[in-house]
Formats: C-alpha cells, structure tokens, sequence
C-alpha cells in the first residue's frame, strides 16, 4: 500500500494525519473497493495506538486516513485553548479528514471518480474511546447525510453503576498525571472525563448503524457498560450490534483491527 502524510486543519492550527492508499494492480488499475474509512485515538493517545486498524483494510482495498487529535502531544503540537470549541467541534475533523482522503484518493485513481456518488460510496467512521465518541457524533454531520455510513466503536460504553469507576482508584489517578502532561491543559481531566461522561447520555445520534467492540477485560468500560450503551442508542432508533472479545483491554486498542476487518466483512463492505 502507499502511506502518505497528511495534516487536517484545527483553527490556525494543523494536526496530522496519514492517508493509507491500496495498491495498483498489474493492469495499474486500482484494486481497491467502494467503502472508505476514518479513524482517530482516544484520550492522551496518537494514531499510532490503532495504526493496525488501516493498514489491515487498506490490504483489502480500502482507503483509509487516520487522524491525530488536536492536543495530543504524541500525535502533534498543536494546542487546544478553548474547551468548549473542542467539545463542540472537535468531531467536525472527521469531514476535514475526508476531504482530505476524498483529494489523495482522487489524485491516485482519478478514473474512480464515481466512488464518491452518494449511491456508490460506503463510509466506516471509528476510532477508540474517545475517537469512537467523537465519530458517532460525526454521523449526524450534514455533509455525510446523503452517504451510507456505519461507526466503527472500540472501547466505548456507559460508566460503572453504583462501584467505584477505575478513573476515581488512586493507581489510574497517579498514572493519570503523567499521561495528561502528553495533551493541552485545556484536555485536562478534570474538563474531559464530566464532558464525555455526560455526552454519552444525552448523544443526538439517530437512525443510524452502530457496532461496538469492547473487550471482556476492558476495566475502564466495565462488565456491562457496553450492553448499556448499546440500549441507550437503540432507544433513538440506531441499529446496534456489539462484540465483546475475551481480549481487548482498553489500553490495547491495536488488538481491535482483526475485529474490525471480520465486522466489515460480515456486513459485505470488503
């Protein structure tokens, strides 16, 4: 495959991104198929945590780019100053990123044009934790109204009922210090744990397509907080599927690509 750099644009700022090309067959015609994807991180993460999860599809024919969040420092320098603009608009990159895969894609295979018609094209957004947040709220953007899309969601559900969450044990708050040096002040905890918390109950995703893939030993999702989140997007209409792998702890999210690709190929996207 081809991997080309890339950077989206976040205020005056810019934030990178990798466009993961499949290759050209003998014919130099290009194999590649209909559906398109793109993914981010989670929280204090960069691309490189789920770098796996595009390379395997681009193998299969997809194209792909994956995204850094801006104020992760792992991923780029850019800065968030204002909290709120982050909340509000943060998942508007994932139509940044396909403009930017839309412009790559074309460059290489201009004779493929007509994947981008709205009846051709098969749009996968995803990402982990809160990358996967950020691409179901990216589902209801106007711009990828006229597209079949499906969300992608790796490590993502409702908080722990009544038990002390593993984000408030002394042992995560302690790693918690070091890891939040990686991002902007404006990402602190304190601003981005009550944020997503409370974003997930009051999501305005509707009539859309949705899988969920959490692992058995993911302690920061929980023993239930996947089946309960699936319910809560049902209730708005989403059709949701979810997977529960014995192994995927939440801070391995690489070990999702497998279970993206099989989830792809069961719905006859590859």
């Amino acid at each position: 495959m081809k991997i080309i750099k890339e950077t989206i644009k976040y205020r005056d700022q810019l934030t990178n991104a990798f466009v993961f090309m499949p290759e050209h067959s003998n014919e130099n015609e290009a194999v590649v198929t209909s559906s398109m994807a793109i993914f981010t991180h989670g929280y204090t993460a960069d691309k490189g945590s789920i770098i796996n999860w595009p390379i395997r599809l681009a193998e299969v024919g997809v194209t792909c780019i994956l995204f850094d969040l801006p104020g992760h420092y792992l991923g780029n320098f850019s800065e968030v100053e204002d909290f709120d603009y982050f909340k509000n608009h943060a998942h508007e990159l994932f139509f940044q990123a396909f403009l930017k895969l839309k412009e790559r894609f074309l460059i290489e295979y201009p004779l493929n044009e007509h994947f981008f018609d709205a009846d051709h094209l098969r749009l996968i957004l995803g990402g982990h934790s809160l990358g996967a947040m950020l691409s179901l709220k990216a589902l209801m953007l106007s711009e990828f109204e006229i597209y079949e899309k499906r969300a992608i969601c790796v490590g993502l559900g409702m908080a722990p009922i009544d038990v002390v969450h593993l984000f408030d044990t002394p042992f995560y708050k302690s790693t918690l210090r070091i890891r939040e040096q990686f991002v902007s002040k404006a990402l602190s905890s304190e601003n981005v744990f009550p944020w997503v918390k409370e974003e997930k109950k009051i999501l305005d995703v509707a009539n859309q397509h949705i899988h969920l893939i959490t692992g058995v030993d993911d302690l920061v999702v929980g023993e239930d907080g996947m089946e309960r989140f699936a319910e809560s997007l049902r209730l708005k209409n989403n059709t949701v599927s979810i997977e529960k792998p014995v192994k995927l702890p939440h801070h391995e999210p690489q070990l999702a690509a497998a279970h993206v690709k099989k989830y792809l190929k069961k719905i006859n996207w590859l």
